[in-house]
């Protein structure tokens, strides 16, 4: 069994200091107030969103996220698809920054990710790959931080699974060639971010802004809130090059 040295980071809840509620109730109206400039009813556009994502969720691998998402998004909505999803790009990477009004205060990250870099940790943003990749550049934007400060970045270009399955963080194992024991995952759900703990994988559940919609026990998994899991993040010693 290979020792710790990769750091994996769920994004919002976790990095955001955000809830999952005020994250979609900001970020759905501001999109609606786009997609109405464009022609679209927001309502059935929200659906139509809301069923792709459920798409990508359950998605089994034999396409990406991004496909399986325009596969049945595109369906639902009246539109030029290539044109649309510029539409959406253009979106993630203006109007939906506005959405960092809502963050709550909390420390840089910055510091702990430079503190585990200098220690020889990898650095692994494991955010549930529902959004494109210029999504992740704008949220990453929100604190600071871009996306050259991680190693691997999950997006729905490149990934065919979502959380809460075993299988996506197979594939992140695979792509960053690690064992489970040489991982910890941070997330703030039970169910999306503690599941890889059943594969070996070490986890620490952030709780500042807990996400547990179906209810599960956590009392069994390391936790804490921002300041706990900085203390731990910097206890953590130097990795050993073999």
């Amino acid at each position: 069994m290979k020792p710790l040295d990769t750091i994996l980071f769920d994004l919002d809840g976790t990095l955001l200091a955000m809830s999952q509620e005020t994250f979609t109730g900001v970020y759905f109206a501001l999109l609606s107030k786009r997609v109405a400039s464009m022609g679209h009813d927001p309502d059935s556009f929200i659906k139509a969103l809301w069923k792709g994502t459920m798409a990508m969720i359950k998605n089994d691998g034999k396409m990406t996220n991004r496909d399986r998402f325009w596969e049945v998004f595109a369906g639902l909505v009246d539109a030029n698809t290539p044109e649309l999803e510029k539409n959406l790009e253009d979106f993630y990477a203006t109007d939906f920054n506005l959405v960092k009004s809502a963050l709550g205060e909390r420390p840089s990250i910055r510091p702990l990710l430079s503190g585990l870099r200098a220690k020889g940790y990898g650095v692994t943003l494991a955010t549930n790959p529902v959004f494109p990749y210029v999504a992740a550049v704008s949220r990453l934007g929100w604190i600071g931080l871009e996306t050259a400060d991680f190693d691997y970045i999950t997006t729905y270009e490149n990934s065919s699974y979502c959380k809460p399955g075993l299988d996506y963080y197979r594939d992140i194992l695979t792509r960053l060639g690690k064992e489970p024991s040489q991982c910890l995952m941070i997330g703030n759900n039970p169910d999306d971010d503690m599941s890889p703990s059943e594969m070996g994988m070490s986890v620490f559940l952030l709780t500042d802004y807990l996400e547990n919609s179906r209810d599960l026990p956590y009392d069994a998994y390391p936790q804490g809130g921002f300041k706990e899991m900085a203390e731990m993040l910097e206890g953590l010693p130097p990795v050993r090059i073999s």
